[in-house]
């Protein structure tokens, strides 16, 4: 097993590396979408251990483990978003679209909105 993590991928040999500056923007970038990751998987536990009035048991455990699935989700999707950047900056080709941009918005507004309605009720 170690050896597979510790195995380089075969793109990383493909192409020219590229600026080590923008190689290292991109591994901030992927730390970032990491503590999104982490945050979110972080206040799923915050509201299940922290805020048990906030709505009943059933409804808080499904919306902690659909917070908790986001931010695996999202994690996996940091990983694959780093490496095709760097694959199109080691070819010379265009970045990829970041299509989870929009759907993290939508995913996280509309989880405000979501505790936003049971704190109220909640009141």
């Amino acid at each position: 097993m170690k050896k597979i993590l510790s195995r380089e991928p075969g793109w990383r040999r493909e192409g020219q590396m590229p600026d080590y500056r923008f190689s290292l923007a991109n591994e901030r970038t992927f730390l970032a979408w990491i503590r999104t990751a982490m945050a979110i998987l972080a206040g799923a536990i915050a509201i299940d251990q922290l805020t048990p009035q906030i709505a009943p048991q059933p409804v808080r455990v499904v919306l902690c483990l659909v917070l908790s699935v986001i931010g695996a989700l999202l994690a996996i999707e940091a990983y694959r978003r780093w490496a095709l950047q760097e694959q199109a900056m080691r070819n010379n080709r265009e970045l990829p679209h970041a299509w989870l941009l929009v759907a993290m918005t939508g995913v996280i507004a509309a989880a405000a909105v979501v505790f936003a309605v049971l704190i109220l009720l909640g009141r």
